[in-house]
């Protein structure tokens, strides 16, 4: 419900260098669901990741599959989602638990497919010790052909916590993914959990991390994260934009939309972080919320939230001087 095909286009209109995921799309959908609407996307959203769920090798295979024909960028085997839903169909963090079967999914996965295959994973899970775990679990994905990983640096608890509570109250294991890293000269590892700024990003970087995934910060505050990553990351300076550059090319897309049958908060919902640090932003917070949804609502709302802006300026009272 985060990073859907709406929410990937208006990012990447802001950065044409970052790597976007999509949501987590179980194999079984695809393969026994026959689900295949799951894969759509916008040619525009590349370079995009295909995100998998699932514990099954022979589907897993397909669905990279399945992904490949549709042109994705990578296959990215998430073993970090610690939801009971996600526990009970024995797939996400559960499998930390079982490396062995992780290796095989990896190595069907990777057989299956041409393009990069890459893991999302955890420290550990309920009461392993990562400083145990996690290099057997790295030697065992490495070995099966992966060479790229993502760590979010917390453990799960897949008991007692909720996934919200899972993203704040492990504690945060930065240097324990660094020693990872050094120890695994040829794998490339991406750092992941609590960076929540573009400056705290490019720290890691600079620590000659490959790479780092921000998550929920790049959704609730998009232009502060995405938009300095292809001049400062890359040193791409030829696509200067501003917010309003970003508004106005979402216009037609969200009337491409309505034409096509689809409602304007399907995409606004997105878009309601693109002002926050701007003075006034909450007016046009307020107006994609209240208004993206009403029977009316068409591609126009983006021009009037962005005038709401202005025309409801705060004075601070001035005191009479006598």
């Amino acid at each position: 419900d985060w990073t859907d095909r709406h929410c990937r286009y208006f990012h990447r209109l802001i950065s044409s260098r970052v790597l976007l995921y999509t949501e987590m799309v179980t194999s079984a959908a695809l393969i026994r669901g026959k689900a295949l609407h799951l894969l759509d996307y916008d040619m525009a959203e590349h370079p995009v990741a295909l995100q998998l769920g699932g514990s099954d090798p022979y589907e897993l295979s397909e669905a990279a599959r399945l992904g490949e024909e549709r042109g994705y960028t990578e296959i990215n085997l998430n073993i970090g989602c610690p939801s009971g839903r996600v526990k009970a169909g024995s797939f996400g963090a559960v499998l930390m638990e079982q490396p062995d079967l992780v290796a095989k999914c990896l190595a069907e996965m990777c057989k299956a497919v041409s393009i990069d295959v890459t893991v999302k994973c955890r420290l550990g899970v309920n009461n392993q010790k990562p400083e145990v775990i996690l290099p057997e679990f790295l030697s065992k994905i490495y070995d099966s052909g992966v060479n790229r990983v993502i760590i979010h640096a917390r453990k799960a608890w897949l008991d007692g916590l909720s996934p919200k509570q899972n993203r704040d109250i492990p504690p945060l294991d930065y240097e324990i993914v660094s020693r990872m890293k050094r120890k695994f000269e040829n794998l490339h590892v991406s750092i992941n959990g609590g960076i929540s700024t573009f400056s705290s990003a490019k720290m890691f970087i600079d620590r000659d991390f490959d790479g780092v995934m921000v998550g929920r910060a790049s959704y609730k505050t998009p232009w502060d994260i995405l938009s300095k990553v292809d001049e400062i990351i890359y040193q791409d300076i030829s696509k200067r934009k501003t917010r309003f550059d970003i508004l106005m090319k979402m216009v037609p897309y969200i009337k491409d939309h309505l034409e096509k049958g689809g409602k304007v908060n399907h995409i606004t919902r997105h878009m309601i972080g693109l002002f926050n640090g701007e003075r006034n932003a909450r007016k046009w917070r307020q107006t994609l919320s209240q208004e993206a949804a009403l029977e009316d609502a068409d591609e126009t709302i983006l021009l009037k939230a962005y005038e709401r802006m202005f025309k409801y300026q705060e004075v601070e009272p001035v005191a009479d001087v006598a």
